[in-house]
């Protein structure tokens, strides 16, 4: 709900819906001086139940991973081993010490110099990682020695409680002493401030020996002249949420009251869960978490009490992998605050622009696992879950800086979308040194997850991150304490030369006259007569205004051989300065030589790497195209083989093919001959079955002329189907001729209606062929269309289809499909076909014809008969009548060419 309250105000108060206005980045000094991430390896020893270990320690910077038994790494099964590079590998013999002067104590310098720094420890569950950060009783990792030698380092300069105050903005405020008296004793006073560990309290037992390193390290370099205080805050992230380990929450506030009778009570209160803090960035466009709870320490056993309160709080579980496994990921932030001191050196300036703030940042990363090999479920499985989501976002991040400094791109760095990535992103934009431990178990059953972990670090070495600036501290002549006490030995000893005082200032030196002032005599007068009080008196007046006098003498002359050795030291130091100043110009003149002979040495390397860069891209393309060129080589060289092996199969199958091809001509040859001479002894017998047909035509024509034409048959109720002789047409003749003796032929009806004044709808579909026959059939007052349509039918009454198909013998038939056109019920339009008219073309292949035909051909006497014969030779025509199928008689029209 409050993080939905705040996005809705950030709705409200921005011109884009949903999002904050970005405000500029502050302008910070270009620095072009970069140092890669230092990665460090450090390999766990193996435990007595794990017999094969698949890691060996080659050198002080490298490792090979050995594939355990049955593990493949290749895609054709092969086993191979791989080798990765470090900074430095650190053995299973090697020490907390001697891993803290190597990888931390660089960062601890830094942070007493004012500079920012990140340590992490990454590594799979079981790897040894908090181990490496805090250690165990009497061997401390790397927090407790990181927090004694910034106590050993700047014990001695440390200001008081409470002079130095947060601002809730991830800055510093500076109070007076007054100020911080009144705030110590509020906070002592007032039960609602959560009370300040002393350092004077008793140290848990558990961590009473890690806090005790072998040696005490110490800062180079230390200002003395400044005044510094350490805060310390540890949170945890948790389901990708930030929770502050050091909150007072309601079941550490209520303490136990007992009812006298050795059992504890507790007051009826509700317990409050921790709530999850939020990122906030402030003016320096730097990440905090706000509200987080900052502790001001005084000692390395105070820092190290609070960070055991808050370990206590943090979120472990008993896994398959590990007892105590942790399911957080855990951040000590270490704060360094410090301001100089006045001219004289007593006092913290006031002046809040003068406070410098560095911070150490030591992180636990929780450790990537596979939920298979833990058998976590429920909520086990969520926080495994997010924790490998926020370790991928690491190393996408790591992967996207790398290839926007390796190849010059500029994709953007995906902070946001873990709260791990987005709390350290200003170290990885160059706030600070950034360093990893990577921590290795060497049994088998790791070699997966560790294989994964070793690439990771190895694409970490390649990102580098900006150099911080060195900051000016304050802007008083450095060493303000030393020449006050060197000035007061000087002082001291130039007295002792010309016989005065030894002591170590001027009221020391006076301190024994004021011992030997005589005491006042009483002054009491009870009787007006006396005359011993009064001169008694005025004597020690007279001779203490005479000892008086005598110091004021002293202290003139003590005076003048102050004013005299200052006006000397003065000289000197006059001088001196002129020469310093001359040695300083020398030294800033040769710093600058050296300055741009280094900017020249990194241009000339960033060159020198890019070049080199292009030399192994060119190398490895050369090598890409080589190998190609071979690979093209030998598969030239079997294309070329198979393409000979292949025309060699292609002549010998030409040859083969060329003799069954003649074989096969040869045989189809004698095979079309026969079959030629059977077609043409089929079409001989065809003609002659027609000229049979003609001749009985021609008799029954001859006969039906000389006879007459008969009566008509009277008519039938039901008609007859006539028989073959019955449908043959005749040929009319316009004399009459005596009737018959044989039955009466039935005389000819017209062949088609289509010439009388009805409509016709002329169906020709678009796939008919057009035979380019002389007879066509033509129909008059016709609507023609390819595919008809109720309105074309509504305007008609008669119907007719084109209809072409293939005969028995391969040639085409056309058949004219007629019909009625009818209205039914419904008012539409329906066809009731009557007729059948087939049009056949086929080819006379028999060269007798003519001459038999001729040979049948009557006496020229007869004009009628010859002229119809004559007729019927020329055009080889034949009309045959016969009875159609159930939708009425049909005619057949046989056209044959003469050869």
């Amino acid at each position: 709900m409050q993080r939905l309250m705040l996005c809705k105000a950030s709705d409200t108060t921005c011109g884009r819906k949903g999002k904050t206005p970005r405000r500029p980045p502050p302008k910070k000094p270009p620095n072009s001086q970069k140092d890669p991430v230092g990665v460090y390896c450090r390999v766990r020893p193996l435990s007595v139940e794990d017999r094969e270990c698949c890691i060996e320690v080659i050198s002080g910077s490298t490792i090979q991973l050995h594939p355990p038994e049955g593990f493949k790494t290749t895609r054709n099964g092969e086993f191979r081993e791989t080798q990765y590079s470090f900074q430095k590998v650190f053995g299973v013999s090697t020490s907390q010490m001697e891993l803290f002067q190597d990888v931390a104590k660089v960062l601890v310098d830094d942070l007493i110099h004012g500079k920012n720094g990140l340590l992490f420890t990454y590594g799979v569950t079981g790897s040894g990682k908090t181990f490496t950060m805090t250690g165990s009783p009497g061997q401390g990792g790397l927090l407790p020695r990181a927090l004694d030698m910034i106590f050993n380092s700047i014990g001695a300069y440390q200001a008081k409680r409470f002079i130095f105050k947060s601002d809730d903005k991830n800055g510093m405020e500076i109070q007076s002493e007054v100020d911080a008296l009144l705030e110590r004793q509020r906070r002592d006073n007032n039960q609602t401030f959560p009370k300040t560990p002393s350092s004077k309290q008793k140290l848990d037992p558990e961590i009473a020996d890690m806090i005790t390193p072998e040696e005490a390290w110490k800062a180079d370099g230390v200002d003395e002249d400044s005044g510094y205080s350490i805060f310390v805050s540890y949170i945890e992230i948790y389901n990708n949420y930030i929770y502050d380990l050091l909150e007072e929450t309601q079941e550490d506030a209520i303490k136990p009251k007992w009812n006298g009778g050795g059992t504890p009570m507790r007051q009826n209160t509700e317990f409050i869960p921790p709530q999850s803090r939020l990122l906030r960035e402030d003016q320096n466009h730097n990440m905090y978490v706000a509200g987080c709870m900052e502790v001001e320490v005084k000692s390395a056993q105070e820092a190290f009490q609070v960070f055991w309160k808050g370990q206590k709080k943090r979120k472990v579980a008993n896994t398959c992998l590990n007892r105590e496994s942790s399911r957080s990921h855990s951040v000590f932030m270490i704060k360094l605050v410090q301001a100089p001191l006045d001219a004289d050196g007593d006092n913290v300036l006031q002046d809040k622009s003068q406070v410098a703030v560095s911070q150490l940042c030591l992180v636990d990363l929780a450790g990537s696992e596979r939920t298979g090999r833990t058998g976590a479920e429920g909520t086990r499985i969520r926080e495994a879950g997010n924790i490998n989501q926020s370790l991928l976002t690491l190393r996408t991040c790591i992967e996207v800086l790398r290839e926007n400094q390796k190849y010059g791109t500029s994709r953007m760095v995906p902070y946001r979308d873990s709260k791990l990535t987005h709390v350290f992103k200003n170290y990885f934009d160059g706030e600070g040194k950034v360093r990893m431990v990577v921590c290795v178990n060497p049994k088998a059953e790791d070699y997966e997850e560790t294989l994964l972990v070793m690439r990771f670090a190895e694409m970490t070495q390649e990102v580098e991150v900006a150099r911080p600036v060195d900051r000016p501290i304050c802007g008083f002549t450095p060493g303000r304490r030393h020449r006050n006490q060197a000035f007061k030995e000087e002082l001291s000893r130039r007295l002792e030369e010309r016989g005065g005082p030894v002591d170590k200032d001027v009221a020391s030196a006076i301190r024994p006259l004021l011992q030997n002032l005589p005491p006042l005599p009483s002054c009491e007068l009870t009787d007006p007569r006396d005359d011993v009080t009064l001169p008694r008196l005025i004597e020690a007046l007279q001779h203490r205004h005479r000892i008086r006098q005598t110091m004021f003498d002293e202290y003139s002359r003590a005076a003048n051989t102050l004013k005299s050795m200052l006006q000397q030291l003065d000289s000197n130091q006059a001088a001196t300065g002129n020469a310093v100043q001359e040695h300083n110009d020398k030294l800033s003149e040769k710093d600058r030589i050296i300055q741009n002979n280094k900017s020249e040495i990194e241009r000339l390397e960033k060159r020198t790497k890019m070049y080199e860069h292009k030399i192994d891209i060119l190398q490895k393309t050369t090598k890409i195209y080589e190998d190609d060129k071979r690979s093209m080589q030998s598969e030239l060289e079997t294309r070329a083989q198979r393409l000979q092996r292949e025309l060699s199969d292609k002549r010998r199958m030409e040859q083969r093919l060329h003799g069954a091809v003649t074989d096969t001509h040869l045989k189809w040859e004698k095979e079309c001959g026969r079959r030629v001479n059977v077609m043409q002894m089929e079409m001989q017998n065809k003609l002659l079955v027609k000229d049979e047909k003609l001749k009985q035509l021609k008799a029954i024509v001859t006969e039906s002329k000389t006879r007459g034409r008969p009566d008509p048959p009277p008519r039938q109720t039901q008609p007859t189907r006539p028989s073959r002789e019955e449908r043959l047409p005749v040929k009319r003749s316009a004399s009459p001729s005596p009737a018959p003796t044989s039955t009466p032929v039935r005389p000819l009806h017209r062949r088609s209606r289509s010439a009388g004044g009805e409509k016709w709808v002329d169906h020709k579909p678009s796939f008919n062929m057009d035979l380019g026959t002389v007879l066509q059939p033509v129909i008059p007052n016709a609507i023609h269309v390819s595919a008809p349509n109720e309105k074309v039918l509504s305007k008609c009454d008669r119907y007719v289809l084109t209809h072409q198909e293939v005969a028995s013998d391969g040639e085409i038939a056309t058949k004219l499909i007629k019909g009625d056109v009818i209205r039914t019920r419904g008012g539409g339009q329906a066809v009731q076909f009557t007729d059948i008219e087939t049009l056949k073309q086929e080819l006379a292949t028999a060269p007798s014809r003519k001459r038999k035909s001729s040979e049948n051909k009557p006496a020229s006497g007869d004009q009628t008969d010859g002229s119809w014969t004559d007729v019927e030779t020329r055009c080889a025509v034949a009309l045959e009548m016969r009875a159609g199928s159930n939708m009425g008689p049909s005619c057949v029209i046989t056209k044959r060419r003469k050869p």
